[in-house]
């Protein structure tokens, strides 16, 4: 780094090095599988809610390693980044994009709370129920059970990941 970029403060991005890791949350919320086997509405509000899940359930593991518990804020402010622009993609204007942001995050930590609580719990049931409360099904409804099943999957693959493979979404379902 530079002299003058020390100076002024223009140093790279912190959140730069975390984008791997958003990507594959992304990726991963994508699973096919979550919307065509299990009925997770394939619209804004279900693949929203499949974000906010494979986040939180990111977010939960990171919490527990110190070196990743510190790079939390930091995968969060992507999270509002992505959302702020998706927000303004789709019409909403300045003056409550801010609003939107609130319940946005709002819904990330209900989630995380939620999902917090079943694991603690233990077991495939207490799981299902919070994403049955937390999430859009499609009409007819969906399999709780087997996306839980799928969300426990992803929590145990975090869980055999090291720092290293987390901080650079080197994850596997």
């Amino acid at each position: 780094m530079s002299f003058l970029s020390r100076l002024l403060g223009t140093g790279p991005d912190p959140r730069s090095e975390l984008v791997p890791l958003w990507h594959r949350v992304i990726e991963l919320s994508r699973t096919p599988e979550f919307y065509a086997r299990h009925g997770v509405a394939d619209t804004v509000d279900g693949r929203f809610d499949m974000v906010t899940t494979m986040l939180a359930v990111t977010m939960l593991r990171m919490e527990q390693t110190p070196a990743l518990a510190a790079r939390c804020a930091l995968l969060t402010e992507l999270f509002v980044e992505d959302m702020d622009g998706q927000l303004r993609e789709s019409g909403v204007g300045d003056l409550v994009v801010g609003k939107h942001m609130g319940k946005l995050m709002a819904a990330l930590g209900g989630r995380m709370g939620a999902l917090r609580d079943a694991f603690a719990a233990g077991g495939v049931e207490p799981v299902a129920q919070a994403l049955e409360r937390n999430h859009h099904w499609r009409e007819g409804g969906g399999d709780p059970a087997g996306l839980a099943a799928g969300v426990l999957a992803y929590r145990d693959a975090l869980a055999a990941a090291s720092e290293d493979e987390i901080g650079k979404g080197r994850i596997s379902l």
